[in-house]
């Protein structure tokens, strides 16, 4: 059942993206703590999808009826994920949100956004999940849909940007979405090699039109600020913090973001009033800073590897630059402050 392919990481832009394995959802139906059922492709765990459905990464659902251990920690998926609860309660954070999805709850994840299911141990409940890849990665990219997607070019292109030009993600479903992911259900449990490929597309699409129905009958507010490449400049800042020791160039920083490099820098600034590598260097020496004083048995040349700068020579000017002070008179000084404070 659960049958996992490796592939080549999706490369775009010149940035290298590799699917999700949800291994802790894995290793929890290896130890027979829930069932799952599900049709993917890539790394995702379960039966294989065949090529009558390219563009679905992801379709299935699991089923726990008993308190779980486990949970399925901050990630990215590469496509928009649509999940729902049928029944249950199911920890949920998304970015900067968290919350306790209810019954007929739904929730919507772009491409980019980070999520979590379990705080940190995952609800008992039933929960299904659809993902589809758009060919996107960053929030200004445009978003391109499976040819078997036939919603109206109107009416897709309606749903394509309520769903990119606004933030809301979770939405109280009605009756008739309930009964579509039960209809998914059937559908993923009696699929054999492919053989409810042509249901599974009618489902999807039945998905969708509902979703925009839901989405227009509700009191949405659309920004066309949230498809500005300045965001995914913003995403980027979030990531380099946790990425500090790349070897990053500006040229590097601008193909991560996935933005042309005058338009990036451009953002940057704005973002930061300064520049790319300048910020590069500030948060690196911040980074430092706080090595020196939690680690005193590192050597000055381990901090300076650990915080991405090439030599500790090198670390050593910067940091005397910005700081009045050598690396050494910085951990000594604090140290002695401390002291005299205790």
């Amino acid at each position: 059942m659960i049958n996992i392919q490796k592939i080549q990481p999706y490369e775009a832009d010149g940035i290298v993206y590799h699917a999700d394995t949800c291994l802790p959802l894995v290793d929890a139906v290896n130890r027979k703590k829930l069932k799952l059922k599900a049709l993917a492709r890539h790394t995702y765990p379960g039966d294989r999808l065949d090529k009558n459905t390219l563009g679905l990464n992801s379709i299935g659902y699991w089923d726990a009826n008993e308190p779980q251990d486990w949970g399925l920690d901050w990630h990215r998926n590469e496509g928009i994920e649509f999940h729902f609860l049928e029944s249950g309660t199911m920890p949920y954070s998304q970015e900067n949100k968290e919350m306790v999805l209810q019954p007929n709850y739904l929730t919507i994840t772009r491409p980019w956004e980070a999520h979590k299911v379990g705080n940190p141990n995952i609800g008992m409940g039933k929960f299904y999940w659809v993902i589809i890849d758009l060919g996107v990665r960053r929030p200004h990219q445009d978003w391109v849909w499976p040819e078997w997607i036939t919603l109206t070019p109107d009416d897709l292109s309606r749903l394509t940007t309520i769903l990119r030009q606004n933030e809301k993600s979770i939405l109280k479903t009605d009756k008739k979405i309930r009964d579509c992911f039960l209809q998914i259900s059937k559908a993923v449990d009696t699929d054999v090699n492919g053989s409810n490929a042509s249901r599974i597309r009618l489902l999807v699409n039945y998905l969708l039109i509902l979703i925009l129905d839901l989405l227009n009958t509700d009191d949405i507010v659309l920004n066309e600020s949230l498809t500005d490449s300045s965001r995914s400049v913003k995403f980027f800042l979030k990531e380099l913090e946790n990425n500090l020791t790349k070897n990053w160039t500006i040229e590097l920083m601008s193909q991560s973001a996935g933005v042309g490099l005058t338009r990036f820098t451009h953002h940057f600034k704005r973002l930061t009033n300064l520049t790319p590598m300048r910020y590069l260097t500030m948060k690196r020496l911040e980074m430092s800073k706080k090595i020196l004083l939690e680690d005193k048995n590192l050597t000055i040349a381990e901090v300076a590897y650990m915080c991405g700068f090439a030599t500790s020579q090198y670390f050593a000017t910067v940091f005397k630059k910005h700081e009045k002070c050598s690396p050494n008179e910085y951990r000594l000084k604090n140290a002695t402050e401390n002291y005299q404070l205790t």
